[in-house]
This record gives structure tokens, sequence and C-alpha cells, in this order.
């Protein structure tokens, strides 16, 4: 039985359809994102998880219990879930150790056992010397680590975190990504994670639930989202890609100024019609010289349009010979090609996804 399931959850604010017939199961201990851009439902399904907005259709269940549905709702505080927010709402007349031990003092646990849990909690987010100190005097970092302690504190069933990074600057970010991450492997809450960063839900989350207008376009584990995106807005919002357009013949697919033989390709390619595949810009390689023939792969004669040396790697803009398609590239920051120059770029067909 599944911890947490979403059947046809939908609510409607008027004559706007906020969320559109949302169905998530996540499994006991696993972390799950919904990621998507501003006002595409994310967090008013996560609202509705946390009780706090009651839906216009459907159903939401915990370990086979119904929490939410038209006909009425489990309170919030009835749910066994702990949510973070943005703004971290810890309070700031307590210090440190209060906030965390807040939780605990409501469900009249003694004080022996309130001490200890506190005590191993601040050990584990790495804030014990700070015990005594009010939000006031923390970073934004600590602010968040303190949010964290006192949520899982009490050990809820599910975890909701509403774009709890946003606030903090980008180095700070990238830390609590990877702390959030290390925190949900120690304690495997089950957790729903909102965020509109891609890089945020890649490196937190087991599935991520890629949402738009209302509706999730595309479930997976990160890695298969990335390399078999199933739409095209799932390819466009999960990192960078080219987009271009083939028609197949049955032999080969042909392509503005270039063709690949249909051979190369997986098995999802159509063999007859138009076909739009995704072409990632560092699964392409660019060379001055025709690449050694490798298996599956070919190679293309293009031109250097644009260039942009951002230290890590370049970025190059791209055109065959013939034709008036351009495709985006990175490359080593060794492989340094000046603008007009000829080279050639080699594809990896298995690399290049075919979306819907």
């Amino acid at each position: 039985m599944s911890r947490l399931k979403l059947s046809g959850l939908s609510k409607r604010y008027g004559g706007f359809l906020a969320v559109d017939g949302i169905d998530l199961e996540l499994q006991n201990g696993e972390f799950v994102s919904l990621l998507g851009p501003s006002g595409c439902g994310k967090t008013t399904t996560l609202r509705m998880i946390a009780g706090f907005v009651d839906p216009s259709l459907g159903t939401i269940e915990m370990d086979g219990q119904v929490l939410s549905s038209p006909a009425g709702s489990v309170p919030p505080d009835r749910r066994q879930m702990s949510m973070i927010f943005q703004s971290y709402a810890i309070w700031p007349n307590m210090t440190v150790e209060q906030n965390v031990a807040f939780g605990l003092e409501l469900r009249r646990i003694p004080n022996a056992e309130v001490k200890r849990r506190v005590g191993e909690m601040l050990e584990v987010v790495h804030m014990s010397h700070l015990a005594d100190r009010y939000p006031a005097e923390l970073s934004g970092g600590q602010q968040q680590r303190v949010a964290l302690a006192r949520s899982i504190v009490i050990r809820p069933s599910v975890l909701l975190l509403d774009e709890p990074l946003s606030n903090l600057d980008a180095t700070l970010r990238e830390e609590m990504r990877f702390e959030i991450r290390r925190l949900h492997d120690e304690f495997r809450v089950t957790t729903v994670y909102v965020t509109h960063d891609q890089a945020e839900a890649m490196v937190t989350s087991d599935r991520i639930a890629v949402m738009n207008h209302g509706r999730i376009e595309q479930v997976d584990h990160p890695r298969a989202l990335y390399n078999k995106p199933k739409t095209r807005f799932v390819a466009g919002f999960i990192g960078r890609t080219n987009f271009i357009e083939g028609t197949s013949n049955g032999h080969e697919i042909s392509f503005d100024g270039f063709a690949l033989p249909r051979s190369a390709f997986e098995r999802d390619v159509p063999s007859q019609g138009t076909v739009v595949f995704s072409v990632r810009p560092h699964s392409m390689r660019l060379s001055d010289v025709p690449p050694t023939v490798r298996d599956g792969c070919s190679s293309v004669g293009v031109t250097v349009v644009e260039r942009a040396f951002l230290g890590e790697h370049w970025d190059y803009v791209v055109k065959p010979r013939e034709g008036a398609l351009t495709l985006k590239v990175t490359t080593s920051p060794l492989d340094d090609f000046p603008i007009g120059a000829t080279a050639w770029l080699e594809f990896e067909p298995r690399q290049m996804a075919s979306i819907a």
C-alpha cells in the first residue's frame, strides 16, 4: 500500500482550474518533487495535501485512509504531517532549542524525552552549538536547519516543503539541497517538495513530477526525465536542449541540412512521418577534423555562428553547411573554435530523445 495517494485531484477557483485531475502515488520513505513554473498548480496541490485547501474533485489518501475529498477533509493538525514554508515560520521569541522542542511539548511528551530528542536532532542538523541563540542571530541557512529540525523531530508520516530555499542566496541554496537530501536519507520521511528550480529537484528527489497548467506531464526518476523526456515542455524545462524536426522514410531521418540513418535510433522512433527530437547541447561533439566512425554515430559539417566562453565550458551556436537550422553545442574549455570556422558535429542518435 502506498503511503500517500492522490486520485483525480482537482481544484477550481471560479472559472479557473488551478489543478486538473492529478494522479500520483508516493511509497513509504519516498522523496517526490512537484516541479514546474509559477502558476502551474504545484503549491495548490501541496496545500490540498496539507489540508489547508479542500479539493473540488478527487481524493487524497494516506495509508488507505481518505484525508480529503469534496465531501470533507481531515483538519491539518490531525494529518500527522509537517510543513515547511518559504519564510521558515520559526518563532522569533524562542531559542533554537525551544523552537525545535515546541511541537513535542504540544504533544505532551515527557520533558526528559523532549530533551533527548531535541538534543539528538540538533546534533543531526549541526546546530547544537547554537541551541541558545534566537532566530535573529542566525543566518538564513541556519534558520532553515532549525525549521527542518522542528518539522522532523515530531516524526511526521509526511513532510511537506514549499519552495524552502527560495529566500537563500545561490551558495546557500546549493548547500541546503544536499542537506535536505542527507536528512531524508537518515530519517526516510515520505516527502513532497515543491520547487520551480530544476537543480533542486534533481539533487533531492527520488522522483520528479513535472507540472504544467495544472496537470502532471511526466513523473519519473531524475535521469529518466533528463534523458528521456516524453513531451516538449518537459524536455525544455529540465535543462537546456535543442528541438529538431525530421522526416522518417523508413531508412533514414532527414533534417534541415543533413540526414541520419534510422537504424541508429532506438525503436520508439516512428518509421514514417514527422518526428521531433530533443538533443542536449553536451550530447554532441564538435571537432576540427572528421571524427573517427563510431558505432551508431554520424557527423555533419557545420559552421560556427556564435560562441560564449563560460569558464568551465564553451557554448557554441553552429549551423549545418546546408540548410538554416541552428544548434547549441557545449564543449570543453579547450575546444576553441572562432566564429566563422568550419567544423564537424558528431551526433549520437541514442542520446536524441523522440518527444511528443
